[in-house]
């Protein structure tokens, strides 16, 4: 009976052990701190917004007609299409509204193109045609994704021009005129900006310069014609390589929203 009694007390104890000692083992254990993930980040958002300046270069074609008045009349000289190289910059700053693009630019490029050919009215003359300058003054209005850019263009353009009538025998100049022209622009555009701040693009633009008339002082060619002015109407087509340089950079990165 005695031996009994002794092995319940010793179990009761052990129970007894048991169950003080668990919550002092749970106690012990560190509990593990909720840490919220921070949300993900998406890569910077290229923004065009800025001043900017650049160089460009490229070929240009003009597409000019001439006709001469004459004391009977006026009388058609030909049409002919003169091309050459282009060298110049642009400035201009833009705007960026989510994907649209604003922007005003002046551009400006000394040009080569020029072209001599003989005169319908009489064989013993030549006539030279040659746009030295060309300017752009036009608003843009782009689509971006990122670091690229699509854009139109419109606005005012300006030419340079030189017009030369002289003597295929002798060489001798009998008439020269220089002017400068005004008439519209309208152009496409890519660019790609393939740091923050610079970028390269390719533009084409299309040039309308109207008819433009100069007087003559009573000019008598070889053949006998009396030339006492002359119109010249005038297309030029431009395609350019372009280098930007924009002052500003990558927008903020955008983090992901739940």
């Amino acid at each position: 009976m005695e031996r009994k009694y002794e092995e319940v007390m010793l179990s009761g104890m052990a129970l007894l052990a048991v169950s003080m000692a668990a919550p002092a083992s749970a106690a012990d254990l560190a509990a593990k701190p909720y840490v919220k993930a921070p949300p993900p980040v998406v890569a910077p958002i290229y923004d065009w917004t800025g001043f900017y300046i650049g160089a460009n270069g490229g070929w240009g074609q003009s597409h000019g007609c001439v006709d001469f008045v004459t004391p009977a009349g006026t009388v058609a000289g030909g049409c002919a299409d003169r091309s050459g190289g282009l060298v110049g910059g642009q400035i201009g700053y833009r705007w960026q509204t989510n994907q649209f693009v604003l922007g005003l630019e002046a551009q400006g490029d000394w040009a080569e193109i020029k072209n001599t050919r003989v005169s319908l009215i009489d064989p013993l003359i030549s006539t030279t045609g040659k746009i030295d300058a060309i300017g752009l003054f036009t608003a843009q209005l782009g689509w971006a994704w990122n670091a690229s850019l699509f854009y139109v263009k419109g606005g005012a353009a300006v030419t340079r021009n030189r017009f030369d009538i002289f003597n295929n025998v002798t060489g001798v100049g009998l008439a020269s005129a220089g002017h400068t022209r005004w008439g519209g622009a309208l152009g496409v555009g890519w660019e790609y900006g393939f740091t923050p701040n610079w970028s390269f693009g390719i533009e084409y633009d299309h040039l309308w310069m109207g008819r433009d008339n100069a007087g003559f002082a009573g000019v008598v060619t070889p053949g006998g014609f009396v030339l006492t002015g002359g119109g010249i109407s005038q297309d030029v087509d431009m395609v350019t390589l372009r280098l930007n340089y924009r002052f500003g950079g990558y927008g903020a990165p955008v983090a992901a929203r739940y």
